[in-house]
């Protein structure tokens, strides 16, 4: 279970992440409430996750799923360039994610 909080405490980041882009420093509205529920969110269900896995895993896990999700949406959504460097790295986090689960034992 806590893999599963985990992942969807990522995808809640890569909601606020979103939300407070489109919020436009918290002057609309609708965006700000979205961003902080989302944040709330997504910080609850890493504090449950981190309750049986290690910090240094849960953390960079839950990070990288945030920075590899925006950067995707990024892409498809926003219109942000996709360069061979960009996406070499982002694919080096995912990497470096697929390494934290398999090394974790939780």
């Amino acid at each position: 279970m806590p893999w599963f909080y985990l992942l969807i405490a990522g995808v809640l980041e890569v909601a606020w992440a979103t939300g407070l882009k489109s919020s436009e420093g918290f002057t609309r509205p609708g965006w700000s409430v979205f961003t902080l529920v989302t944040a709330l969110g997504s910080f609850w269900l890493l504090a449950l996750a981190m309750r049986q896995l290690p910090l240094g895993t849960a953390y960079a896990v839950w990070t990288g799923i945030g920075a590899v999700g925006a950067f995707i949406l990024g892409i498809v959504v926003m219109g942000e360039a996709a360069s061979v460097a960009r996406v070499a790295s982002a694919a080096l986090i995912v990497l470096g994610l697929i390494g934290l689960k398999l090394s974790s034992g939780a």
